[in-house]
């Protein structure tokens, strides 16, 4: 009898986590997609809480998503101070509970702050991509002991499955990345050919010889090479360099 009022939380947690799939599938603006991460999982524990999420921005951390204004103000207030359970969990890639702000000894002022904004329980769990914390999922009540067993154990279950998708979001990123950076460089390296074609006919030389024609040109007018060779091709042709024929990623 006593298991019975569990279950509408567990059914929740697995609609959670087939929300969280969807978006992923549907979403290809991150900052949209973690902000849905933020409000799906303030419905995982009962009563719901308020949640931000927090990343590294180099070597600072920063508030990327929230779900509401409360959760914002308790991230910033870690920040300034310099410690938190927030700030702990991004640093030692373990989830941080706090049961009662009230009794709370920890982080020096960080509990009095929270008090003042009506938080009376927290846990922050971190958000490990290819093993590395990246960064940490807060949760934040404002009951004491908002977060038992149960509670702690279905947040775990989410912040992992947010981990995943941070992970391919992360890698579709890097991917465009690599995607940018190559189709740079295939276009500066058909304009450079363009250009030692040109200078081949014009010098009556081989590929080498106008190559190194060319490299003398980008040293001497302290350009890069590809600038130089756009403008040989576009002097003698009169329109910029044709650019090559669009890549298409494999699939």
């Amino acid at each position: 009898m006593d298991a019975a009022p569990t279950q509408p939380r567990s059914d929740e947690l697995a609609q959670a986590l087939a929300e969280l799939t969807r978006l992923l599938l549907a979403t290809p603006d991150l900052e949209h997609l973690l902000n849905e991460v933020a409000r799906l999982s303030t419905g995982v524990i009962s009563p719901p809480a308020e949640c931000g999420i927090t990343l590294w921005e180099g070597e600072e951390p920063f508030t990327v998503a929230n779900s509401g204004a409360l959760a914002a103000h308790v991230d910033e207030q870690q920040y300034a101070l310099g410690d938190g359970p927030c700030l702990q969990a991004l640093r030692t890639g373990r989830t941080v509970s706090v049961t009662d702000l009230a009794r709370e000894q920890r982080w020096d002022g960080y509990p009095a702050h929270a008090l003042g904004y009506g938080i009376r329980s927290s846990l922050s769990l971190p958000l490990t991509t290819e093993d590395v914390t990246r960064g940490a999922l807060n949760l934040y009540a404002t009951v004491p002991d908002a977060f038992d067993e149960s509670a702690r154990r279905r947040a775990s279950l989410f912040a992992a499955h947010a981990s995943g998708v941070l992970t391919l979001v992360s890698r579709q990123a890097r991917q465009a990345r690599l995607s940018d950076q190559l189709r740079e460089a295939l276009a500066s390296r058909s304009v450079i050919d363009q250009a030692i074609g040109i200078l081949m006919d014009q010098q009556h030389c081989d590929a080498a010889h106008a190559f190194v024609l060319l490299r003398d040109a980008s040293q001497h007018r302290n350009k890069k090479l590809s600038e130089v060779a756009a403008l040989i091709v576009t002097a003698v042709s009169g329109s910029p360099p044709v650019p090559p024929r669009p890549f298409n990623e494999p699939h």
